[in-house]
């Protein structure tokens, strides 16, 4: 990996998310930053891991699911990590297509309903 690290503002114009959010992610643990006093810098190992927990987010995946996949790989290693991820992503594909089908019904029951009030308004 690279030796490339960002400060703490860096990383947040980097991954695109506020202040808040980083420090969140790091009080529940997704994150450990070096400490330099007050300073954070964020290494190779914290950038694969953002990207790994927003690339989570962006399926769906609680931020609770995440820790305990990324834990899996601090203790168990590479493969039971991606053990792990084909569940998780075979549930959350399950749940994604549920979501679906309860939208095209939305969908269909809106178009339906606005087609009707179009007709009574002539």
């Amino acid at each position: 990996m690279t030796d490339k690290r960002l400060s703490f503002k860096e990383m947040c114009a980097e991954f695109d998310v506020t202040p808040r959010t980083l420090r969140y992610y790091e009080y529940i643990e997704l994150l450990t930053p070096e400490k330099e006093g007050r300073s954070r810098f964020y290494g190779a190992k914290e950038l694969a891991r953002m990207t790994l927990i927003l690339r989570g987010r962006r399926f769906g995946f609680s931020l609770e699911d995440i820790r305990q996949w990324l834990m899996i790989y601090e203790h168990e290693g590479t493969e039971a990590q991606m053990r792990e991820w084909i569940s998780l992503a075979d549930r959350q594909m399950i749940e994604l297509a549920e979501q679906k089908k309860q939208l095209e019904e939305t969908m269909t029951e809106l178009s339906a309903l606005r087609e009707e009030t179009a007709k009574t308004l002539g």
